[in-house]
C-alpha cells in the first residue's frame, strides 16, 4: 500500500511515513494510490461486531504491513477504552429515517477523539520500535487541539504544541487544551483567527530545514491517519441500520472537510451510500463552491458553531485531486490561485464532485431554532453543529432513505451557545466536573512564523 501526494512530485510513501509526516514535500496531501474495496458479503458480516472489531476490519487494507495485527489490535484496544458508552458511537432516532451519530462520547467530547486517540497509540507504537522523537504542530478551531493533546500527552518520544484562535473558541475547548500538565504539551493562542493557524501550520511544514530541525509531524486533518480512522463509524452505523442490502445517507457538519472526506472513502470502499450532505454555517464557502463552483474566502465571520469557522479548507484538496481525475499539476495549479485569492473549478471536475456532495447552509438564527425545537419534539440536547447540520438533513434528506447525521460535539462544550437557544445549560460529564478549577497555562503569540518557530525550538525537550 504506497501514498501518493495530491500535488504530485513529492516521494511515495508506506502507510507510517505518510502518518508520520503529515502534510507532503510538495505541499499536498497524502492519499492512498489505490482504494482498497470490501464486498458486499464483508460489509454484511460487520452487522454486530464491536465497534473495535470494525475498526480493525476497515482498516487494516490500508496498513500495509506497517503494524502486526497483535499490535494493531492493542492500539484500537487501548484507543476506544476510556470512551464513555459501550457502543462508541451510538445511533439515537430523530424522526423516521433520521437518525443521529453520537460522536461525542469519547475523553474530550468531540468526534476528533476518534482519531486521534487512536493515531496517539499508532504513533507510540511506531517511535517506540525506532526510539525517533517527533515535535507535532497542529491548528484547531477548537476541537482538535483538546483532542490531540489528550491524545499525545506525557508521551516521552512526542512533544505538542497547538495552534488555536486567540478569543475564538468556547471555554470548554479552551480549557480542555490549557490545564494539562504535562511538559510535553502546549497551548499557542495565536492573534488572528483558525485559517491563520492552520496557515503558520503549512508554513512550518514548508520551511524544511526547521522541519527536519525538530522532527515536525502533524495530526491535522491534513494527516491521511485522520481521515482513515473516521471511515469506521461510517460502517459501523450504516449496517446497523441495514447496509449493505440497502442504502444510507449521510449529512456532516463540516469547515475542514475530512469527516465528509471520509465518508466519501467509505462509498469508495464499497459502502452503499446516497447522499453525501456537506453542511455549513455562515461561513459556507464549501456550500458555495459546490453550489457555483466559485471557491473565494472573503473573511470568517465568528458564530456560535466556531470549529466550522472556516474559510480554508484543507481536506477539500483531497476530493479536489480525485475530482480532476487525480491530476496532481492540476491541483497544484489550483493552490496556487488560492494563495492570490480564490479558483474556479473546472466544469467538468465541478460536476464530478457535485454527483458525489449535496451541500446547504444554515444561518444562526435557524441554528438556535433547531437546538430549541428539536429539545421539545426529541429530548435531545444538540450543540451547535450538530444543530446544523440536523436543520439542512432535514431540508435535504429523501424521506425514503434512512438519512444519518453527524452529531459532532457534546453540547457542553458550548454552553452559552446551547443555553441561550434552549434555557437548559448542559453539564459536564462527572469525570470533567474540575475542568473549571484547574489553572491553565497557555502562551498567547501574534501571527509571526518566525516567532511561533523560535518558541517551538526553545520549548521542546532535546
Amino acid at each position: 500500500m504506497k501514498y501518493i501526494s495530491t500535488r504530485g512530485t513529492a516521494p511515495e510513501l508506506t502507510f507510517q511515513d505518510a502518518m508520520l509526516t503529515g502534510l507532503a514535500r510538495d505541499g499536498g496531501l497524502y492519499v492512498p494510490a489505490e482504494i482498497p474495496t470490501l464486498s458486499a458479503e464483508e460489509i454484511r458480516a460487520l452487522g454486530g461486531l464491536s465497534y473495535e472489531e470494525t475498526c480493525f476490519r476497515v482498516m487494516w487494507p490500508f496498513l500495509g504491513g506497517t503494524f502486526t495485527e497483535e499490535e494493531f489490535r492493542g492500539c484500537i484496544a487501548r484507543a476506544y477504552a476510556g470512551f464513555g458508552h459501550a457502543a462508541r458511537a451510538p445511533l439515537v432516532q430523530l424522526a423516521p429515517n433520521h437518525f443521529l451519530l453520537e460522536l461525542f462520547h469519547g475523553p474530550t467530547l468531540a468526534f476528533k477523539d476518534f482519531a486521534m486517540q487512536l493515531i496517539g497509540q499508532l504513533f507510540q507504537c511506531a517511535l517506540s520500535k525506532t526510539g525517533q522523537k517527533i515535535t507535532i504542530v497542529g491548528a484547531t478551531s477548537g476541537d482538535t487541539g483538546s483532542a490531540a493533546i489528550e491524545a499525545f500527552r506525557g508521551l516521552d518520544n512526542v512533544d505538542v504544541f497547538i495552534l488555536f484562535p486567540h478569543g475564538r473558541v468556547s471555554d470548554v475547548q479552551r480549557r480542555q487544551m490549557t490545564t494539562p500538565e504535562d511538559a510535553n504539551v502546549h497551548a499557542l493562542a495565536v492573534d488572528g483567527d483558525f485559517d491563520t493557524c492552520q496557515a503558520r501550520v503549512k508554513d512550518m511544514f514548508n520551511d524544511f530545514a526547521f522541519r527536519d530541525e525538530v522532527g515536525l509531524a502533524g495530526v491535522n486533518s491534513i494527516n491521511w491517519a485522520r481521515v482513515l480512522a473516521q471511515v469506521v463509524y461510517y460502517f459501523t452505523s450504516a449496517v446497523s441500520l441495514g447496509a449493505p442490502d440497502r442504502e444510507i445517507s449521510f449529512t456532516v457538519p463540516t469547515g475542514n472537510f475530512g469527516d465528509i472526506f471520509a465518508g466519501y472513502i467509505a462509498k469508495k470502499m464499497g459502502l452503499p451510500i446516497g447522499k453525501l450532505v456537506v453542511a455549513t454555517n455562515q461561513n459556507d464557502i464549501l456550500h458555495r463552491c459546490l453550489t457555483t463552483g466559485e471557491y473565494k474566502p472573503d473573511g470568517v465571520v465568528p458564530s456560535i458553531s466556531p470549529s466550522m469557522d472556516i474559510q480554508v479548507s484543507s481536506n477539500f484538496e483531497r476530493a479536489l485531486f480525485d475530482a480532476l481525475g487525480r491530476d496532481g499539476k492540476a491541483v497544484a495549479q489550483l493552490m496556487d490561485e488560492l494563495k492570490a485569492g480564490g479558483f474556479t473549478v473546472p466544469q467538468g471536475a465541478l460536476q464530478a464532485l457535485q454527483e458525489l456532495f449535496t451541500s446547504g447552509r444554515c444561518s444562526e438564527e435557524e441554528t438556535r431554532a433547531t437546538i430549541a425545537r428539536l429539545r421539545e419534539t426529541t429530548g435531545e440536547l444538540l450543540c451547535p453543529h450538530s444543530a446544523v447540520a440536523v436543520k439542512v438533513a432535514e431540508e435535504l434528506r429523501d424521506p425514503a432513505t434512512p438519512m444519518i447525521t453527524l452529531a459532532t460535539a457534546h453540547p457542553a462544550k458550548f454552553p452559552d451557545a446551547v443555553e441561550a437557544a434552549s434555557g437548559i445549560r448542559p453539564g459536564l460529564p462527572p469525570r470533567m466536573a474540575d475542568l473549571f478549577d484547574k489553572e491553565e497555562r497557555v502562551t498567547r503569540v501574534a501571527d509571526d512564523l518566525a516567532a511561533i518557530e523560535a518558541l517551538v525550538r526553545d520549548r521542546r525537550r532535546a
